[in-house]
């Protein structure tokens, strides 16, 4: 996450009180309530993991072994047995 130059965008008094409690260290604000993203909304990540997952599951299905999809994933072969466990409970489509 990037950051905003607090001089850019807050009214001079505000910056002035927020400068009283913290001069010159980055500051974490968080979103208002009802405001929140889930995790990944912001980003390509949850896409990147399904399409991974995705493929790990369909290489185990042509017969790649637990350990040959952990050393090329570098995953624990107990990630790969639950992601390979979601997929069977549930088999690979473009919303999972």
């Amino acid at each position: 996450m990037g950051y905003i130059k607090a001089e850019d965008i807050l009214p001079e008094d505000v910056l002035k009180l927020v400068q009283r409690y913290v001069d010159g260290q980055m500051l974490y604000i968080p979103r208002r309530p009802g405001q929140h993203k889930s995790w990944g909304a912001g980003t390509q990540t949850r896409e990147a993991l399904k399409n991974r997952n995705r493929k790990i599951y369909t290489e185990y299905m042509s017969g790649m072994t637990l350990t040959q999809l952990s050393g090329k994933y570098f995953l624990t072969e107990k990630s790969i047995q639950r992601i390979i466990r979601h997929y069977k409970t549930a088999p690979p489509n473009k919303s999972t």
